[in-house]
């Protein structure tokens, strides 16, 4: 839209007019060099690449650098190995980290004895040093939405009694 009717509308991508709108500048100004711009060219007329063929690099590293033969029945099963101690390990940590307080009562639980009582000194002492890192917080915000959704109740219904489960 324009503020005057008479005016034509104006294109999205306007060419350059003649007589320039705006005042001269002071001095000579250069003309623009010449364009390497073609203005029959269409971009989609440019080769591409087929998804099928590779890379001329990557084809160049696949000769450069072979991949290995397959692995045999042990090399698959050493590979499993591997990968499930990592996982194993990696879920000890983290429980060990975030669910500390489960080995606290698990030792609590157990018949009172030389390594029960070892292990809840040594699992007292773990939750104390995990609760001066926060790491505990997840937890016990867990537990503590568990305990308000368990204690929501029907209208009308009575609340619940304690020792009640």
């Amino acid at each position: 839209m324009t503020d005057h009717p008479e005016d034509p509308p104006v294109e999205p991508f306007p060419t350059a007019t003649g007589a320039s709108p705006f005042p001269p500048l002071e001095g000579e100004v250069p003309a623009d060099p010449p364009s390497d711009w073609i203005e029959t060219a269409n971009p989609h007329d440019l080769p591409t690449r087929h998804p099928l063929v590779p890379e001329p690099l990557a084809a160049l590293g696949r000769f450069a650098f072979p991949p290995g033969p397959p692995p045999d029945e042990e090399g698959v099963a050493a590979r499993d190995r591997r990968w499930t101690s990592h996982v194993i390990l990696l879920v000890t940590v983290f429980l060990l980290v975030f669910n500390a307080a489960s080995i606290q009562n698990w030792s609590r639980q157990q018949a009172p004895g030389w390594v029960t009582s070892t292990v809840q000194q040594l699992s007292d002492v773990w939750v104390a040093q995990i609760a001066q890192l926060g790491a505990d917080q997840p937890r016990q915000a867990v537990r503590d939405a568990y305990e308000g959704l368990h204690a929501l109740r029907f209208p009308g219904q009575a609340p619940e009694k304690k020792g009640e489960d």
